[in-house]
């Protein structure tokens, strides 16, 4: 019975115990450029794959046509290229400093063999901890499924689709945009 009692005062005070103090000492790994914690991934996977399952649209309300492609592409460009990369290119020096690394969404499978609803329900919700964002406040719904059936149909996008997903698209679209304005001096 002594030893049952302590199991139970071992287990529910002093693991909880110890991980607080773990994590309020600043053991815990916290940087991009730390290996992950033990079980880390796992749990966060696991967490996340039933959260999306629980929620995630059945079904697009929108068709997976060319129009919507090109339209998914223009959002891809101006949102999710930036960390996700382009269909060529290296990784943009954002993408090279987040931890987790960001998927290429648009190289290998990319989520080409996700439902597109479990897409749309990343791009509208975001991930927590990985520097994901919610798209919810900024893109319209429509805009959200476009670029979610890009991603579900990457891996067979139409040629002028593709050309328009390359870093070099990307930036003929910038260099008509006008710089900034300079930032105030500093006081």
């Amino acid at each position: 019975m002594r030893r049952f009692l302590a199991g139970l005062i071992v287990g529910f005070f002093l693991v909880p115990l110890g991980l607080f103090f773990y994590f309020l000492s600043g053991m815990a790994p916290v940087s991009t450029a730390s290996r992950p914690m033990a079980f880390e991934k796992m749990l966060a996977h696991r967490a996340l794959e039933a959260h999306i399952e629980k929620e995630a649209p059945k079904n697009a309300p929108i068709q997976p046509d060319q129009a919507s492609y090109e339209a998914g592409a223009q959002v891809y460009r101006e949102h999710c290229g930036v960390c996700h990369g382009y269909a060529t290119g290296t990784q943009t020096a954002i993408a090279k400093g987040m931890f987790p690394k960001p998927p290429r969404l648009l190289q290998g499978t990319g989520v080409t063999d996700d439902e597109p609803g479990e897409t749309y329900w990343k791009v509208a919700n975001g991930i927590r901890l990985t520097g994901m964002p919610g798209f919810r406040q900024s893109l319209s719904e429509t805009q959200m499924w476009q670029v979610s059936l890009l991603l579900a149909n990457a891996d067979k996008l139409p040629d002028t689709v593709k050309q328009g997903l390359t870093a070099e698209s990307q930036a003929q679209n910038t260099s008509s945009v006008s710089p900034p304005a300079p930032a105030a001096p500093y006081r």
